[in-house]
């Protein structure tokens, strides 16, 4: 915690509609800074690194390149406290085997079970391991997982957009209140690693088929929510939420500014995509962005916090 900055709480709804009515300047030290989209490795993948990329194509995607950065818990929370960050959902990546995924998900469980103030952490399943795939959402709710995700279909193996292979993983989340996060990627622009073919009309497939669910896209969506200017897609998307992770990386930062007007703050998720991106220039890039207090105050924490049953609804 900053210091300085009062805890973070989870307050009563009276309470916090008392705090609704604050001014902005003084509601900004009460309602949390989170960063919904991070990344963290044990010590047995940053050491042995070469081993993991021999044994996962989605590790391999991302991570074969030497510059890419696989950072620590202690990294995290270093960095976390610098920029004045509160807490941090610990993702994780989409394991091509539920052996990895179980493994990596012991990791993020026991790092959120040693700083429960500071870290949450969503649980890694492969959908085509159907009954596994299944017991491992049930066996990390019940360790405290708080979602699911990030599902790479591309390098997994799977459709997103398959009712059949999604089913039972989705039937999962919806009995322990879990939202699922997916990678999103853009159908045009550069190339880089672990970019896939998870587009809009993917993503679009992939909700329509589960109108219910708590949806997380990554990445600003690949560019979904410029499709809400669609009735029918606008209407699609009202349990769909989007995070910026690597926003630095894909768009100019008038981006916040863009989707904020079309979709509205409320379904917006400050992440950074850390250690791919330092924390602090996604920071600034929202604080820079000239949306009013109230939107900024949201995306970059009470979303999360409402996501994450930190705060009433």
């Amino acid at each position: 915690m900053v210091a300085g900055k009062p805890p973070s709480l989870q307050l009563p709804r009276r309470q916090a509609e008392c705090l609704r009515a604050l001014p902005a300047r003084l509601l900004s030290w009460v309602v949390m800074k989170i960063d919904a989209h991070v990344h963290v490795f044990s010590p047995a993948v940053v050491t042995e690194r070469d081993r993991y990329l021999d044994r996962d194509l989605t590790f391999r995607s991302l991570y074969r390149e030497p510059k890419a950065r696989t950072g620590s818990t202690e990294e995290l929370l270093d960095s976390m406290d610098r920029c004045g960050i509160d807490r941090a959902v610990l993702v994780n990546i989409g394991w091509t085997t539920q052996e990895l995924c179980r493994e990596s998900n012991e990791y993020l469980l026991e790092s959120a079970q040693r700083w429960p103030s500071r870290l949450s952490a969503f649980c890694s399943v492969n959908p085509l391991a159907g009954t596994q795939a299944v017991e491992e959402v049930e066996r990390c709710a019940r360790r405290g997982a708080c979602g699911i995700g990030e599902l790479h279909p591309d390098t997994q193996g799977f459709d997103l957009g398959d009712p059949t292979v999604m089913g039972p993983v989705m039937e999962a989340a919806a009995q322990y209140g879990l939202p699922v996060l997916t990678h999103a990627s853009e159908p045009v622009g550069h190339a880089y690693a672990g970019k896939g073919l998870v587009t809009p009309h993917v993503l679009y497939r992939f909700i329509t088929n589960f109108p219910e669910a708590r949806i997380i896209c990554a990445h600003w969506g690949g560019g979904l929510p410029f499709y809400a200017l669609m009735p029918e897609v606008r209407q699609a998307m009202v349990n769909v939420s989007f995070d910026t992770a690597a926003s630095a990386f894909l768009y100019e930062p008038e981006v916040f500014e863009r989707v904020t007007a079309l979709v509205g703050p409320q379904k917006i998720l400050f992440g950074t995509d850390f250690p791919l991106i330092k924390q602090e220039r996604l920071l600034r890039q929202v604080t820079e962005s000239g949306l009013a207090d109230e939107a900024q105050e949201a995306i970059l924490g009470g979303n999360a916090a409402r996501m994450l049953g930190l705060a009433p609804d």
